[in-house]
């Protein structure tokens, strides 16, 4: 007997996503090893070389190890395919790292702020730094920067939220790392307040970052929309659908690096069920296809219902075939050769008679029929029909 060969999922991940979490994995284990050096060479020489400015740039750093380390838990999680209790997969554990990640650089801004503060209030706390502070600082600034350029390209190839928004933590790193380059280089000619108001403007970097990072995901975890023009670009993309006439209550929120879709679309009251299926099918794949979107719910419409819903107070079928049955009299066929629609708050019906059925009995029908419509107001219309339903 012949076994089929069936690919590893690497940790429960789904193929689709599989490269996109190898990748990440790369370029996170790089800024892993980066961080670690400069960590190391920032607190040391801060320390020895008496830079507040380095110390608190290197405790920075420590904050953008501790990140990493998260976004390696968040990836490898995040990237699971969906399973029993998560039938939208696990994508929001990202989300989740990146509020995590905000707070973790509010806190440590913070907290660098008021010792800086608390040291420019003690003029005897101010000393001349070590040349070899600045030598350090020049080099962190250039690892920074590098490692932002090379994160930023991979986040965007992978259209990970995540991932960028360490990128752009290792930029904050960076543009923090300028200012201790030119706190220290202020302290040696002299101007020894320049170091500690470097660390006070690093402190403020680190919290405005993790401020802007926190509200990011805080607004996708409450299912935040899509921007305006990607909303749109969807709306057209279910627009070009054949057979979609309208859309309407179209909503969106994300789920981590991707989307999910809920539209209402209009189509011909008077096509099939099977027909409407295929529309709405066919209008989901074309959402999947060109937009960023992790899933699609297509709801089919016979008529626009966004501001009301005006056939809900109408009877059930079995109720309005029971009335048929009693206004109509026993030339009425059974009920399965009977096409109700529910529209603009009245019914219609089409009634399929039998071949078999006498001109006579037809014409006490088509009496009856009228009677009915003007009597009652559930009906706006009773269409007969001399053949047989399809």
């Amino acid at each position: 007997m012949a076994h089929t060969h069936k690919p590893h999922h690497d940790h429960g991940i789904h193929p689709d996503r599989l490269g996109h979490f190898q990748a990440a994995q790369k370029v996170t284990w790089i800024s892993v090893g980066v961080n670690i050096l400069l960590t190391v060479l920032q607190i040391t020489v801060g320390l020895f070389g008496k830079s507040q400015a380095l110390v608190a740039d290197g405790l920075h750093s420590l904050s953008d190890l501790l990140c990493d380390f998260l976004v390696l838990f968040a990836n490898r999680h995040g990237a699971r395919d969906a399973d029993e209790e998560h039938p939208y997969g696990h994508a929001r554990i990202e989300t989740a790292t990146t509020l995590a990640l905000g707070l973790i650089l509010l806190g440590v801004g913070g907290a660098l702020f008021w010792g800086a503060v608390e040291r420019l209030q003690n003029p005897a706390a101010l000393q001349k730094v070590h040349v070899a502070t600045l030598w350090i600082a020049i080099l962190t600034l250039a690892g920074k920067e590098g490692l932002f350029r090379y994160m930023l390209h991979v986040a965007r190839k992978l259209r990970s939220q995540m991932l960028e928004a360490n990128a752009w933590h290792a930029r904050s790193d960076a543009a923090s790392s300028l200012v201790v380059v030119a706190g220290i280089g202020g302290n040696l000619l002299g101007f020894t307040s320049m170091d500690i108001l470097a660390a006070v403007l690093v402190a403020i970097m680190i919290a405005r970052m993790g401020w802007k990072q926190a509200a990011q995901a805080t607004s996708e975890l409450i299912d935040t929309s899509l921007d305006k023009n990607e909303v749109e670009a969807i709306r057209t993309t279910l627009l070009s659908t054949p057979g979609v006439l309208g859309v309407h209550e179209l909503r969106t929120r994300r789920m981590g690096d991707r989307a999910l879709v809920d539209a209402h679309v209009l189509v011909n009251p008077r096509i099939s069920v099977s027909e409407g299926h295929y529309i709405a099918e066919s209008a989901r794949a074309h959402v999947l296809k060109r937009h960023h979107a992790l899933d699609v719910m297509v709801h089919i419409d016979p008529e626009d219902d966004s501001s009301s819903k005006p056939n809900q107070h109408l009877p059930s079928r079995e109720a309005l075939i029971a009335l048929l049955q009693q206004q109509l009299g026993p030339t009425l066929p059974d009920s399965e050769k009977m096409v109700l629609h529910y529209l603009s708050g009245r019914a219609e019906a089409e009634i399929f008679l039998s071949d078999g059925i006498r001109q006579e009995q037809v014409v006490a029908l088509e009496a009856a029929v009228k009677h009915l419509l003007q009597e009652n107001g559930v009906f706006s219309a009773i269409h007969l029909h001399r053949h047989r339903a399809p």
